[in-house]
């Protein structure tokens, strides 16, 4: 089992910046990839950024130039460093980390973007 708790969400106005931290425990050493989906309200989920234990990363293209995803594996986290804001980039952010047998979610953090 892979448990994941995200961090750094909040409040910000159009243009802003913010970066969301997951810091994973438990299993990490079966952990393949990590990444991050969003929830906006009234949509479905959708994955936002990923990236594998190589480093190798991939984008939707709505954020493609404005979030960045990085990895610290000295420390077990994930973020997503996410610039130049829009209204909707609003919604419940979710770490997500893939093993061979899982997927595992975090319970998400709020992210609103003020016109």
């Amino acid at each position: 089992q892979v448990q994941l708790v995200e961090s750094g969400g909040g409040l910000v106005q159009t243009g802003g910046s913010l970066r969301l931290s997951c810091a994973a425990s438990g299993s990490i050493f079966s952990i393949n990839a990590m990444g991050w989906g969003r929830r906006a309200p009234g949509k479905q989920r959708e994955l936002v950024a990923t990236i594998t234990s190589e480093g190798s990363t991939s984008y939707v293209d709505s954020v493609k130039g404005r979030f960045t995803i990085s990895r610290d594996n000295a420390k077990n986290t994930v973020y997503l460093q996410m610039n130049s804001l829009k209204p909707e980039d609003t919604g419940v952010y979710y770490c997500q980390a893939w093993t061979s047998r899982s997927t595992n979610w975090g319970q998400g953090t709020q992210v609103t973007v003020s016109s």
